[in-house]
């Protein structure tokens, strides 16, 4: 074996990437839950790509024979149904580890310097992850489907000028038709997952190159042994590649608990209009997106202006990329930084979940004046963090990994 590892190593750098990335890549020995949400993510992006490659097989990307494909997948394909239920909620099971990926992110200050280009990377990849989402929601080609994409198309009808030529051009007819169906398609199985896999491997190099955060915001790299290693730090593999695994089973339990008993989640996760064929010339008595949208989509309601509301709704995305510019603090975990930060981190996490809330519920009084709330509340939280981070106390940062 080790003489053909280095027949293998003077071809291939397979021991060094090995070393680098895993045994030999030093971790902090504080890590806690919120850490398991990384890899959880790997997990769920290989379930998507395993299940997405078994679906194609059996789907039929035309308006005549989407929806009948997909019953065919369910009723008559080997095993169809749960890896179509697999892939269902493995798209919900990948937006709840990254929105928990990304509250890791905001707790710990894991964007603050030098970890800009991480974040950046990070953010990318949940740009790419909405686009991915988007593209294959249209494909079972129900009313849900058919009508949710109608709406979210119809949005840059609202840009100046070149709105009605740009929802022309992204739908490719005059309609949502069989060719929008067959483009989306395209997006979804082949040019989408590449960029995601692109930038997971930018992401993972980025975090490896200035090493990860913890919850202390302690940089390990500061205090080594005479070998160079870091003192508060252990190899990745074997202790974090073992205790991942914990993390895997328990989120595997709940994960095949969803799938064998309530896939649809009351509706969450597949909704009731969409067991029934597109049909144009008939409209769902409440159209919304899927759960992981409907934050930005009660944004983009709050908005009495269509123009103002896309505005809104693009701003909210964006101003995620500026964040680490935004933070003026001298600290990055929250357990250091003042009242004020902690106290505006919880308004931002509850406002998200309010404007979730009601962006799934058709539209009504009490409904606007809350997501219009929640919608001041969230943007406060980043345009007021360069002040309320720079003027309040913080305790000390200790100089080695205390817990």
């Amino acid at each position: 074996m080790s003489k053909f590892m280095e027949w293998v190593d003077a071809r291939f750098p397979a021991t060094k990437m090995w070393e680098e990335h895993l045994s030999k890549y030093y971790a902090p020995k504080n890590f806690n839950f919120f850490y398991f949400f990384g890899s959880l993510a790997l997990l769920v992006l290989v379930n998507q790509i395993i299940t997405g490659i078994w679906l194609t097989m059996s789907y039929t990307p035309s308006s005549e024979e989407a929806f009948a494909s997909v019953e065919y997948i369910m009723r008559d394909v080997d095993y169809g149904w749960i890896i179509r239920y697999m892939h269902s909620t493995g798209a919900s099971a990948f937006f709840v580890v990254v929105y928990m990926h990304m509250f890791r992110g905001l707790l710990y200050g894991s964007y603050q310097k030098p970890r800009e280009l991480v974040w950046l990377f990070g953010m990318l990849i949940y740009l790419a992850l909405m686009a991915e989402a988007f593209m294959g929601y249209l494909l079972p080609w129900g009313q849900m489907s058919y009508w949710g994409a109608q709406v979210i198309i119809s949005l840059f009808g609202a840009i100046p000028v070149i709105g009605a030529d740009l929802t022309q051009w992204i739908r490719g007819d005059y309609l949502i038709s069989g060719i929008t169906l067959n483009r989306f398609f395209a997006l979804h199985v082949v040019a989408l997952p590449i960029v995601i896999l692109g930038l997971v491997v930018l992401h993972i190099l980025a975090l490896h190159e200035v090493g990860s955060n913890n919850p202390e915001g302690v940089d390990i790299k500061k205090k080594k042994d005479a070998n160079g290693i870091p003192l508060d730090g252990i190899p990745f593999h074997p202790y974090y590649t073992v205790k991942d695994i914990v993390g895997v089973v328990v989120f595997l339990f709940v994960f095949c608990s969803i799938v064998f008993f309530f896939p649809e989640m009351g509706g969450y996760f597949l909704e009731k209009p969409n067991f029934e064929v597109a049909n144009a010339f008939k409209t769902p008595a409440h159209i919304a997106p899927v759960w992981y949208f409907t934050p930005f989509y009660a944004i983009l309601r709050a908005v009495p202006d269509k123009l103002m509301g896309v505005v809104a709704m693009g701003a909210a995305i964006a101003i995620l990329f500026v964040l680490p510019w935004l933070d003026r603090s001298p600290v990055k975990s929250i357990r250091h930084k003042g009242w004020l930060s902690k106290l505006w981190l919880l308004i931002f996490a509850v406002s998200f979940v309010i404007l979730g809330y009601f962006g799934s519920q058709a539209p009504s009084d009490v409904g606007t004046i809350m997501s219009r709330t929640c919608t001041i509340l969230y943007f406060a939280f980043f345009l007021l963090m360069p002040f309320y981070t720079r003027m309040e106390k913080t305790k000390p940062v200790p100089d080695r990994v205390t817990c």
